[in-house]
């Protein structure tokens, strides 16, 4: 099988099976290994004295592990002769790729977020709450569908553009790597008194991972609409807006949505507790529907399939 083939293969049969059957409820799930990791490890070193230097201990030697293990596990698999060891490892990396994908999860849980709301504010309160950090116990309706399509363009980023840019440079082992950065932030980046220290290393990485798949993810989102559409001005409300939002790339993709919506994204957010005053992205504080959510899908998915398809042109070109 030529060279080229052997990569692309595992490429598009694990985006294929996540585009099929989405996270496998039931079966282990090495994200939720790394979060008990990261768990453990925060519980024994975020306490004392040096907590930044122990959180970037931590960080660091969790990435790095990931990375040289993987690493460690493809090259065997590599060095054989044999047709089975390349058949395990083009295995191994289709399962990693499965794994490292949150497309159709994340589209599922913002489609019965808007359903669940639909039918009352409490229910909707209780699905937005499986899939952003905030605290949901007062949010409105509006809230609730708000969150929801942020938290879709900002995953957008992170479960599907960002694992895909990092297979495209570095592989299977690069893509579980930042599977790793991108977990250690969710669990430990955040700016509370808890984390401001611990989790400040493991914050400026996922910034690095994450700066030009974040802005990649606004413009394959806004893309067709440019070209089919002619609404070449959602370029500019993108590169406007995507600097407001308070993270350094999760403005980008939320703004390229809040654009083709032509609706407000933002505003103030409580986490763990702590009121965050976020500028708002866009203008037009609309009320938000499911056939927005339609949209918003439609956007994801195109994007999604862009994505893999330009990876894939890539690696055949360097292969």
């Amino acid at each position: 099988m030529p060279e080229c083939l052997l990569v692309i293969v595992p490429l598009l049969a694990g985006w294929l099976l996540d585009l099929l059957i989405g996270d496998p409820a039931g079966l282990p799930h090495p994200i939720v290994g790394f979060g008990k990791v990261i768990a453990y490890g925060e519980k024994r070193l975020n306490r004392g004295s040096h907590r930044k230097a122990k959180g970037a201990f931590l960080a660091v030697f969790l990435i790095v592990a990931t990375y040289g293990v993987t690493s460690i596990l493809v090259e065997c698999l590599s060095s054989g002769r044999h047709d089975i060891m390349t058949i395990l490892r083009e295995m191994l990396c289709t399962v990693i790729v499965f794994y490292c994908l949150a497309g159709t999860t994340l589209i599922r849980e913002v489609r019965e977020v808007f359903f669940a709301v639909d039918r009352s504010l409490v229910e909707g309160r209780r699905q937005v709450a499986r899939i952003v950090g905030r605290d949901t116990s007062e949010l409105s309706a509006q809230e609730v569908r708000t969150a929801a399509l942020e938290t879709l363009a900002e995953n957008l980023s992170d479960g599907v553009v960002a694992p895909l840019f990092w297979f495209m440079l570095l592989g299977a082992p690069g893509m579980l790597a930042y599977k790793m950065v991108n977990t250690l932030d969710s669990m430990i980046g955040y700016r509370t008194e808890r984390y401001r220290e611990f989790g400040c290393l493991a914050a400026r990485i996922d910034d690095f991972a994450n700066f030009l798949p974040a802005r990649l993810t606004a413009l394959l989102m806004i893309l067709p609409h440019m070209l089919l559409r002619r609404r070449f001005s959602l370029l500019r409300f993108v590169l406007e807006n995507g600097r407001k939002h308070a993270s350094p790339n999760s403005g980008y993709p939320e703004a390229a949505l809040a654009g083709i919506l032509d609706c407000r994204f933002g505003g103030p957010h409580s986490y763990f507790g702590q009121i965050f005053d976020k500028p708002f992205i866009g203008h037009n504080d609309r009320p938000l529907t499911t056939a927005d959510m339609l949209t918003a899908v439609r956007v994801n998915r195109t994007a999604e399939v862009l994505t893999v398809v330009i990876t894939a042109l890539v690696l055949t070109l360097l292969h």
